[in-house]
């Protein structure tokens, strides 16, 4: 299985926010430092703000930071979200397969999905970012981390 771009990102702006201490990047930057497009961060973040993972503030001082609830969000419940409920595969679209009325696929497929899923659902946000990896991503260049610098008035 593969995740969508966004479910990536979703996850790894959460894991960033998680290991940022008291540092509250901008989207901006955090786009930067993942090497990503501005406005797809952007997106995802507003996502994330909506769901209630993080908050984000405009002006001096803003920028992005973890809720509570971010911190102990379900790592399944997260990419559920971004992933949709679609099927693994699309068994009825513009070219419907001629062994839709009998196939075992199709349900192997989606107990395989439902599986990958209920194997991150006990892993949180905080336990994704617990040691070794909590110090790497404070490590990786442009990270939130306490040694980034803080510029000056941000907006998220």
């Amino acid at each position: 299985m593969r995740l969508l771009r966004s479910t990536d990102l979703a996850l790894r702006v959460l894991m960033r926010l998680a290991v940022a201490g008291e540092n509250t990047p901008t989207t901006r930057e955090v786009a930067a430092a993942m090497a990503v497009p501005y406005t797809h961060a952007a997106k995802v973040v507003a996502e994330l703000q909506h769901l209630g993972l993080l908050e984000a503030r405009r002006g001096r001082g803003g920028g992005l930071a973890l809720t509570e609830k971010g911190r102990t969000a379900s790592v399944g419940g997260v990419v559920r979200t971004f992933e949709g409920d679609g099927d693994v595969v699309d068994c009825e679209g513009s070219t419907p397969c001629p062994l839709n009325s009998g196939c075992r696929l199709r349900g192997a497929l989606r107990r395989a999905q439902e599986a990958f899923y209920a194997s991150l659902d006990p892993l949180t946000v905080s336990d994704i970012v617990a040691d070794p990896t909590g110090p790497l991503l404070l490590g990786i260049p442009g990270s939130a981390g306490p040694d980034s610098p803080q510029g000056s008035p941000r907006s998220p």
